[in-house]
């Protein structure tokens, strides 16, 4: 009996203490306890706070994405927004190249009218029979280095009249383009690219998005500053519209935020205006005016009022093997850092990650965009625009329709050459200035693909430190060799192999991708888990076209083509 008690006065005694617990710290997460000196102590974190944030295979937050656009009149100006940011590198290349070939100010005009005419094609034929995607098909960097080699080549530098030079370099430079797109045609819709890319995991595009923007920091804050006075206020004022005006006004509207780049622009160039005609710059030195003066392009006087750019414009191309292959070089660097674009594009426009088929099918139609430019004579090659597609992201709208749009603005104002010539009279600076943003927004968005990787895995951190640092070092001891001994680090007397070396090494992106690559399809351990550590189980679903039923709905051809031509 004594024993039956001292049993019972246990468990009461057990119980009592339980509750007293159980009530101490219900109260403790009700009211935090106060500490010496009156300072509270930091509540207890809860456990579903711990949880890390999900993982989304499409982009949240986005106004509109790729299947739905917005109003008629909010998609006009969004477009023409979309315009005015490709006129940035459509001016910015041909007012480099064009002196150098020999050509004048109508010259250059003629260039950037046509640059943009065939932007508009390939955009419109991109958006509708490639990867459907919202991207911009404009002139790209990476081909300048090619084009360079082949305006400074031997055989035109006999020449003495300065326009026939420059019809004679211009033939060449379409001559070298039109093989070179064989590559591309060839590659994208045999299918080989699809199998390449098979091997493309989220781990390894992280360094191949990212760098295909932070890799072009030279045309951001150098550029800006040789006219600190105007691309500054621009930097400025865009971050100001977009990000913390729409905050402090709180009207539910996205006007600021989403026309930032529209209002900032007209803003400055405005104020530019005012010092241009103002004296300011009167007795700067000539490289000041062109940085800074709304009157120095020479675009305006040199634009007819109405003309429409034709094939072979320039005469017939002529075609030379080494530079051929040197050009071909150059558009496999350029087709993958594409496929970094297409990446990107992807996520900012809220569609699923691309099927590989889809891709390829993206890469044989910039081959064609690639012929139409050397058709033509654009003097440059095509590629993604990768200040449009930072665009989406900034504002938040991956709308295709938008897109073709820009690609109507551009045809327009091409033939229209007076008018297209004003607005592609923008300063460099003030160009700089929305490189800064658009650039990054690229690079943060290749970033944003560790969320499929196991980040704490030291497999993952040597692959992905590897192959930032050697996509940022190598490219920039080829750039300084280049601009210190005024030709690259490979220099023998074939001045096409040199190129062929020169110029892929000399991209941040398609250095730090193929790095990547290469290293995360052959360190060991070959498990099970490595495979979960590379992101390949988030995109294995989208890694063919009928996998995934959202693919129909983002990449389907139109008018029933799908039917004629599927995808696998």
């Amino acid at each position: 009996m004594k024993d039956s008690l001292g049993v019972a006065e246990l468990v009461r005694a057990h119980f009592f203490f339980a509750a007293n617990v159980s009530s101490f710290l219900f109260s403790s997460e009700k009211e935090a306890p106060t500490m010496a000196g009156g300072t509270t102590a930091a509540p207890q974190t809860k456990q579903e706070d711990l949880v890390p944030h999900p993982v989304k295979d499409q982009l949240l937050g986005v106004s509109y994405c790729i299947t739905s656009p917005p109003p008629w009149p909010e998609a006009i100006l969004l477009g023409f927004q979309h315009y005015l940011v490709m006129l940035g590198t459509t001016v910015l290349i041909p007012t480099y190249l064009v002196p150098q070939m020999g050509g004048g100010k109508e010259e250059k005009a003629l260039i950037i009218q046509t640059l943009q005419f065939v932007a508009g094609l390939n955009t419109l034929a991109q958006t509708l029979f490639g990867t459907r995607l919202p991207t911009i098909i404009g002139g790209s960097y990476t081909y300048v280095p090619a084009t360079l080699s082949i305006v400074l080549a031997g055989r035109y530098s006999n020449i003495l009249d300065p326009h026939e030079k420059f019809r004679r370099t211009m033939r060449g430079v379409q001559g070298s383009m039109i093989v070179a797109s064989t590559l591309q045609i060839i590659i994208g819709f045999s299918g080989l690219w699809r199998n390449i890319i098979s091997f493309l995991s989220p781990l390894a595009a992280v360094p191949l998005v990212a760098l295909a923007g932070f890799g072009l920091y030279e045309l951001g804050f150098p550029l800006l500053a040789k006219c600190v006075e105007i691309g500054l206020p621009q930097l400025v004022l865009m971050i100001i519209f977009s990000q913390y005006l729409p905050q402090i006004l709180k009207g539910g509207s996205h006007v600021l935020d989403r026309f930032s780049v529209l209002f900032t622009v007209v803003i400055v160039w405005i104020y530019a205006h005012i010092l241009t005609i103002g004296g300011a710059y009167k007795n700067a030195p000539l490289s000041t005016q062109m940085s800074c003066r709304t009157d120095r392009a020479g675009i305006i006087s040199g634009s007819p009022w109405i003309r429409i750019p034709y094939p072979f414009q320039w005469g017939a191309p002529t075609f030379d093997a080494g530079e051929s292959f040197a050009m071909m070089a150059t558009s496999f660097v350029a087709l993958v850092e594409s496929t970094g674009l297409y990446i990107v594009v992807s996520r900012y426009s809220s569609a699923t990650p691309v099927p590989h088929s889809v891709l390829s099918r993206g890469v044989g139609w910039q081959g064609i965009a690639l012929l139409l430019s050397g058709i033509f004579g654009t003097g440059n090659g095509s590629s993604v625009s990768v200040e449009n597609a930072g665009l989406l992201g900034f504002t938040k709208v991956g709308s295709r329709r938008v897109v073709q749009i820009s690609a109507g603005f551009m045809i327009f104002f091409s033939v229209l050459g007076k008018f297209g010539a004003v607005f592609a009279s923008i300063p460099p600076s003030i160009v700089a200035a929305l490189y800064c943003v658009l650039f990054a927004y690229v690079g943060v968005g290749g970033i944003g693909l560790l969320q499929f990787c196991h980040m704490n895995s030291f497999r993952t951190m040597f692959i992905l430190a590897i192959s930032f640092f050697m996509g940022l070092s190598v490219p920039q001891y080829f750039n300084q060799y280049l601009s210190v001994k005024g030709y690259g680090p490979v220099h023998t007397g074939a001045r096409w192999f040199n190129d062929m070396v020169n110029v892929p090494f000399s991209s941040e992106a398609f250095v730090g991708g193929v790095v990547a690559m290469i290293l995360d399809t052959t360190l060991p351990p070959k498990e099970a888990s490595t495979r979960k550590d590379r992101g390949m189980h988030w995109w294995d679903r989208f890694r063919s076209y009928k996998t995934d039923a959202r693919s129909e709905e983002f990449y389907s051809l139109p008018l029933y083509l799908n039917k004629y031509f599927p995808s696998v």
